[in-house]
């Protein structure tokens, strides 16, 4: 199949043209295809520049739908609605958006209606997945930012970070719904290891989300900043600011900020656009069907996947979903440090009152590393033949008084029995000094 890459065309707000390039191939069908589709910023300069779309908005619908919980609990049902998208004047989207219920600047230009466009057209399915996955992680989302005081507005962040997948790692290695890079994660006390990924856990990173956030806006002190200072870092928005003159405001200080941080913030505004008005445009949601109640024990022993699955009759790919966190299929719990298992509600006292059976099933088989082990301590004897005899491995010389000439095992000694005991006089003469 031929690979598409969706990216965007976003054109500097004020007094700038832009233009399109974009590659055709022919199909073996005769049909057009777009190859490579490059949205080239062209400014009133002439200089051209193409400015990343979301790395998220570009992944394969069918990896997302192969997700445990949207094979299980995401339906594409038959849509009322045509599948096809309605134009609409400019002035229906800024009306639009300046009725939404936000904290947040949610302004209007070329580059919010260009995303907004690409949305309600090529990534159609992908929004209707985020609509129907929505319902499991948004009221963990909505609870997170609440709780630090964040604009609700926020909990669409995720849309283009992962487009909703926990288990989403981008190219430089961001990880989870929020993308937590290693080093964020560790210092919102994410713990990572080669067991445990805490980045993919959807309420431990949400928390840590909501708290990055809180911080940014201390130093920032507006929320399109803080978003784009989330993507990018806030030393690239400080530089930003510092380049531009000292403005504060996202559009002013645009062309100064990273390639792939200038569609960061209008790929938000537009996600927020097409999360409220996707029925607008002919957008159905899949339907879903929230999974059943779960609920967390707190472990205290080391445990596999497949020995909770077997003892108590699970579904393992069940178990991985709700724990994403877990890397490596294993709890590496102790009596010293706990960790969290999250089971349906139903299963949560049948675990408890089998954990022992659980701890011990194919134990040997599953959980192979060894708490302690005997080292041999057995020497062995080898040889091997240089200028200057033979010697055992890198000692040097055997002497008389070695286990291996008393027991008669080297083969100078068993020539010299041979002989009789006597020496064999060298052949060699003495040097005259």
């Amino acid at each position: 199949m031929i690979s598409k890459k969706f990216l965007m065309l976003l054109a500097i707000l004020f007094g700038i043209s832009f233009s399109v390039q974009a590659q055709i191939v022919v199909d073996e069908n005769n049909d057009e295809v777009d190859e490579e589709d490059e949205l080239v910023v062209t400014d009133q300069n002439g200089d051209e520049e193409v400015i990343d779309f979301p790395e998220a908005m570009t992944y394969d619908l069918d990896s997302l739908l192969n997700e445990y919980m949207a094979k299980t609990y995401l339906t594409k049902e038959d849509c009322n609605l045509k599948n096809e998208n309605i134009d609409y004047p400019e002035e229906v989207f800024i009306e639009r958006l300046s009725r939404m219920p936000t904290v947040m600047e949610m302004a209007h230009n070329n580059v919010v209606q260009n995303f907004i466009d690409r949305y309600a057209k090529r990534l159609r399915g992908t929004i209707s997945y985020c609509l129907g996955a929505g319902n499991f992680y948004m009221p963990i989302f909505e609870e997170a930012l609440e709780a630090y005081q964040i604009p609700l507005e926020l909990k669409y962040l995720p849309v283009i970070e992962s487009a909703l997948n926990p288990r989403a790692v981008s190219r430089v290695g961001a990880t989870g719904l929020w993308q937590f890079m290693l080093a964020t994660g560790k210092q919102y006390n994410l713990k990572i290891n080669s067991l445990v990924d805490e980045r993919r856990d959807p309420i431990k990173a949400s928390y840590a989300a909501a708290n990055l956030l809180s911080d940014l806006y201390k130093v920032f002190g507006d929320w399109n900043l803080v978003i784009a200072a989330y993507n990018c870092g806030p030393g690239n928005v400080s530089k930003a600011i510092q380049r531009s003159g000292g403005s504060k405001d996202y559009w002013q200080i645009y062309p100064y900020l990273p390639r792939e941080t200038r569609g960061y913030v209008p790929a938000f505004i537009a996600a927020n656009y097409m999360m409220t008005y996707y029925s607008l445009h002919n957008i159905c949601p899949m339907s879903s069907r929230l999974p059943a109640q779960t609920d967390t024990v707190m472990v205290s022993k080391k445990m596999h996947f497949e020995q909770i699955a077997q003892v108590l009759n699970l579904d393992i790919e069940m178990i991985r979903a709700l724990n994403p966190m877990y890397r490596r299929d294993i709890i590496p719990a102790n009596s010293d440090e706990l960790y969290a298992l999250r089971l349906p509600q139903s299963e949560v006292n049948h675990f408890i009152e089998l954990q022992d059976s659980i701890v011990n099933f194919r134990a040997n088989e599953l959980l192979t590393n060894r708490i302690s082990v005997e080292v041999n301590d057995y020497t062995p004897t080898y040889y091997h033949k240089s200028k200057r005899g033979y010697k055992k491995g890198r000692k040097g010389r055997i002497g008389r008084h070695s286990k291996a000439y008393r027991s008669g095992k080297s083969k100078a000694h068993r020539r010299s029995k041979a002989r009789g005991g006597k020496k064999k006089k060298s052949s060699r003469r003495r040097r005259r000094r």
